[in-house]
């Protein structure tokens, strides 16, 4: 049996093929999605849990010594691994939520995989996280479908990460690789993300069309311009039909950070000053919102930090709100604080004016956030991913007839107020937004595999 994988940064999903028509798989209870987090009581048991309860071994030496380190390290801590204490999707959220300090928790390890600078034992540790994750969703969807799942297409944006170039998406595409193989898969295809949304919206074409598709996921947008329809459904080389592509990691997750940052942080002292007058360092108020920058959370979290944090209180003219900083460090309440931000990027598509309530432990913080405040907080995304739109267009120099707007984040009018304002009188459609990659994989898969 064969599936699609949408691996992605904010949700994953898989699809098989039913009677000529894609058919999206239960993950968690009777939803199609699952978010793209993991928890686990350490770090380290992450590699150890791995391969004690879902019998997966390293894949290379490094791997068993990153094995060997963290078996060592729960040792000495008393820590033993039963069966269900790794969690995925909203069981590793709800645990997180629960007790912030008490849990090693990571949401979206997508965002990671093309960092630069990654020493091997961080690369075969991403490799296992998303071991876990994959060999938790093989299972779930084996489970579903009766069948072992022995061949996939997995899903990739055009770029990974903003820097590093192909040695970056080489990098990611092979701890991709990696994992799926040791999370059981023996054939194993990957595939453009908005090139596969772009073919399940070429299955509704009666006539061919260039088509460009923007796909605004959680970590990265991608653009392709292609050219679909009759003519070209079912082919298995596609190279002609392909005319541009442009992508960059800036998505739904940015505008979040950039929105949580503008507008939540001053909660916490991002305006303030020291009592000499000066402003407040910025980093020390977007590092621990960074949920998608490696090196940006490793600074915060950092021993040394909390020295520096603690003397920024003392000079402030607003402890108290340093204070708060504090416990964010603290309680490791940068996730929490990000998740606040999306929920107001959702609810002001909605409506003018939204208060978000964040729970600090010890305190209730409320900030009243506007439709207008919005906007101007996600002013620096937004322009990336325009971008990238005029960037696909440039390259082909040919004008779309249609444009094919998918991923959650293409639900924000603001967003299609912007791509719609560089490609005047060029309709825009959407299908399912979560759903669209997932499906498109699939049919890519049955083209693979049939």
């Amino acid at each position: 049996m064969f599936i699609g994988f949408d691996y992605g940064t904010a949700n994953c999903s898989v699809a098989s093929m039913s009677d000529g028509q894609p058919r999206l798989l239960s993950l968690e209870g009777d939803n199609f999605y699952i978010p793209s987090t993991i928890c686990a009581p350490t770090r380290e048991s992450v590699s150890e849990y791995l391969f004690r309860h879902f019998k997966i071994s390293p894949s290379d030496a490094i791997g068993e010594q990153v094995l060997r380190r963290a078996i060592a390290f729960n040792r000495e801590e008393s820590i033993d691994l039963i069966k269900g204490d790794l969690a995925f999707g909203q069981a590793a959220l709800d645990l997180y939520l629960e007790d912030p300090r008490d849990v090693y928790y990571v949401k979206s390890p997508k965002s990671f995989l093309g960092a630069s600078g990654l020493h091997d034992i961080q690369v075969s540790f991403f490799e296992d996280l998303v071991c876990a994750m994959m060999a938790n969703i093989k299972q779930k969807a084996e489970a579903q479908s009766e069948q072992e799942i022995r061949d996939t297409v997995i899903g990739r944006p055009i770029n990974f990460h903003g820097r590093g170039g192909e040695i970056a998406n080489q990098q990611a595409e092979k701890i991709l690789l990696q994992a799926a193989k040791r999370a059981g898969f023996h054939n194993i295809e990957f595939q453009f993300e908005p090139v596969a949304a772009g073919l399940e919206y070429e299955s509704t074409l009666t006539e061919d069309k260039t088509v460009l598709v923007v796909d605004i996921g959680g970590g990265t947008t991608d653009c392709s311009l292609i050219d679909m329809g009759p003519t070209w459904r079912g082919m298995s080389n596609r190279t002609a039909s392909l005319l541009a592509h442009s992508g960059q990691r800036v998505g739904g997750n940015d505008l979040d950070i950039y929105l949580a940052f503008k507008q939540l942080m001053t909660s916490f002292g991002s305006t303030s000053k020291s009592l000499s007058g000066i402003d407040m360092p910025l980093t020390q108020f977007w590092n621990p919102i960074a949920i998608n920058n490696v090196e940006a959370q490793r600074d915060f979290y950092s021993r040394e930090n909390l020295k520096a944090l603690k003397l920024l209180k003392k000079e402030a003219q607003s402890p108290e709100k340093l204070d708060r900083l504090l416990r964010m460090y603290q309680e490791t309440l940068g996730y929490s604080v990000v998740r606040k931000a999306e929920e107001a990027k959702i609810a002001l598509a909605d409506c003018d004016e939204f208060r978000v309530k964040m729970d600090l432990v010890s305190e209730l913080v409320e900030v009243d956030i506007s439709l207008d405040q919005m906007i101007d907080a996600i002013e620096t995304p937004k322009a990336k991913m325009v971008d990238l739109v005029k960037e696909a267009v440039a390259q082909s120099a040919k004008k779309p007839d249609v444009i094919f707007m998918t991923g959650g984040s293409a639900r924000s009018p603001v967003l299609r107020q912007a791509v719609e304002s560089q490609l005047p009188n060029v309709p825009i459609v959407s299908g399912n937004y979560f759903g669209s990659v997932t499906a498109g994989l699939a049919r890519w898969a049955e083209t693979c595999f049939k």
